[in-house]
């Protein structure tokens, strides 16, 4: 017995031995973990704080093109106005409700020039309080250039920008908010025009009373699509 209790008094004078001159490391630590603490207390904050203007999200959420989720209010010829739904972790979003002011966000289907029958089709499809995810791609003043997601049954999701298109409920137009030259800019842009041409080709919507060749003579009248046409070259170039 006294053995044992002679090896923990020199197992525990070692370890305040190590404590001591190891003191400046174990500090160092200390400050680690609290600034990492610190970092994730922020990052936390900030993935629960609640956004009711456009110009409360931060820079790097429209750099990184971060999906936002949210609850439609109303559908208006400026875009859809959304009520920004952060993530809910318990402690955290009790505290911030207190503090948390009310408003609503300007979304806009970004890469589409919506016609009157655009407009009246989301009216009638989307419904008030309905959840979507809506994807930043450029902010212009208080309104937000977004690929708007919402959910079609349990498993799948429609992407609203190219389901206008496909309806030949708009035209394609440039994606504010993300540079001309970059890959997503094109990538985007093609899956839109491709959206586009299915409801040219089936004559759907506003392309109905337009035929084929009408409408290849308008686009290329268009100052606007040849000067992107033109672009897309450049790239194109570039990137072989």
């Amino acid at each position: 017995m006294a053995e044992r209790r002679s090896g923990a008094a020199e197992a525990s004078a070692r370890l305040s031995e190590w404590a001591d001159a190891h003191l400046g490391l174990l500090r160092g630590l200390s400050a680690g973990m609290a600034v990492a603490g610190a970092l994730v207390l922020a990052r936390s904050v900030r993935m629960t704080t609640k956004f009711t203007s456009a110009l409360d999200i931060p820079v790097e959420f429209v750099k990184k093109n971060v999906k936002l989720r949210g609850e439609l209010h109303r559908v208006t010829e400026e875009g859809l106005a959304v009520e920004h739904v952060p993530i809910s972790i318990p402690f955290f979003t009790s505290i911030q409700r207190k503090w948390q002011s009310k408003g609503l966000l300007l979304v806009r289907l970004a890469g589409v020039e919506l016609a009157p029958s655009g407009v009246a089709w989301l009216q009638q499809e989307l419904k008030p309080k309905q959840v979507m995810w809506f994807q930043l791609l450029g902010r212009e003043d208080m309104t937000l250039e977004c690929l708007v997601l919402v959910n079609k049954g349990r498993f799948l999701s429609v992407c609203l920008n190219e389901e206008i298109l496909r309806r030949g409920l708009g035209r394609t137009a440039r994606i504010e908010g993300l540079h001309h030259h970059s890959r997503l800019y094109w990538k985007l842009h093609k899956k839109l025009l491709q959206a586009e041409f299915k409801a040219l080709k089936k004559k759907k919507g506003i392309w109905k009373e337009e035929s084929y060749s009408e409408t290849i003579r308008d686009r290329l009248s268009n100052s606007r699509f040849v000067q992107t046409l033109r672009q897309f070259v450049v790239w194109l170039r570039s990137s072989i």
